[in-house]
């Protein structure tokens, strides 16, 4: 194996958002791909700027390359490409699994299916490490790093909230379907995302122009009961935008009321929030830019980058 700084990662794609800051690392990326680029193998495809450090490599032949890491990013890809795409010398190369959620079968006792104590078990909150059964598996947890758009910052200037969510109308009470329902119904919200049109939204806005449509909004709303912390969250938070959530997982260690935000578990004394909001467009950025310096001070993409680079030459070396 090569022990110098830069090396050879093989890992899927999976969050696409995700994988793009992650490959702001110093290392080279190569993307296991299948005919269609069907989901979870779309390799560099998008609109993202993917950099020439992102490869992709066609699952048939992943097993004739080399490489220095392996990280993991789905079940699917632990119980399954694992076994059958990789090479037994590649089965034994270090191993990351990078999960990105937090249970979903039972909140506190659902046992985490790796549970090879020579893979290391990256979580993406201290909520999601918490919650997971991780067993006798090695844990570690890297929070978000994001980067938007140069030059997009809040303004707020439309009297309204908004939500982006992918596929919130199929996907019901864990992803908050119905709290949107009935505070849509109080407040003028806008919901965008994949299929947002079936829950009365408007339907995707593309990766690289999301911070900007965003930008013109009052607030952003999070009506998720149950899932990590979004990247929208954080990327709205880093353009200065406030942000009006539940206070589930990880959210009330972000957001501190009345400083960068408001999340509560009563929706009522949000919407109540909300419509102070509305009503106070100096409140709402002198909120966005408490917004702001927490995700600059917390989610900056030089300490993502950074943690992201010790680590993976931790587990090489």
């Amino acid at each position: 194996m090569r022990h110098n700084k830069r090396l050879r990662v093989l890992t899927w794609h999976v969050h696409g958002n995700y994988l793009y800051y992650l490959t702001q690392a110093h290392h080279d990326f190569w993307l296991v791909t299948r005919p269609g680029h069907p989901p979870g193998y779309a390799g560099r495809s998008g609109v993202l700027p993917w950099g020439d450090n992102v490869h992709e490599v066609d699952a048939a032949v992943v097993a004739q390359r080399e490489f220095d890491v392996v990280l993991y990013q789905h079940r699917e890809q632990w119980e399954n490409d694992r076994l059958m795409v990789l090479s037994e010398a590649q089965r034994k190369l270090p191993a990351i699994y990078l999960e990105h959620d937090p249970p979903q079968n039972n909140p506190f006792a659902e046992r985490h299916w790796v549970q090879d104590p020579a893979t290391l078990l990256v979580h993406v909150t201290h909520f999601n490490r918490l919650m997971w059964d991780n067993g006798a598996v090695p844990t570690r947890v890297i929070e978000h790093g994001v980067l938007v758009p140069d030059g997009v910052r809040y303004t707020g200037e439309f009297e309204r909230g908004i939500v982006v969510i992918n596929n919130l109308a199929t996907r019901g009470r864990r992803l908050g379907s119905d709290i949107y329902a009935s505070v849509s119904g109080r407040i003028p919200l806008d919901l965008v995302g994949m299929n947002a049109q079936q829950a009365g939204g408007f339907g995707e806005i593309g990766n690289l122009d999301l911070a900007a449509f965003s930008a013109r909004y009052r607030f952003f709303f999070n009506p998720i009961r149950w899932t990590s912390l979004g990247l929208a969250i954080v990327e709205a938070m880093t353009i200065g935008m406030p942000i009006v959530g539940l206070a589930t997982t990880e959210l009330p260690t972000v957001i501190v009321n009345g400083e960068n935000g408001y999340v509560a578990t009563d929706v009522d004394m949000l919407i109540e929030q909300m419509r102070s909001l509305l009503a106070d467009p100096a409140h709402a950025r002198q909120l966005g830019e408490g917004a702001r310096r927490t995700a600059l001070e917390r989610f900056g993409i030089e300490r993502f980058k950074r943690d992201w680079d010790n680590l993976l030459s931790e587990v090489a070396s």
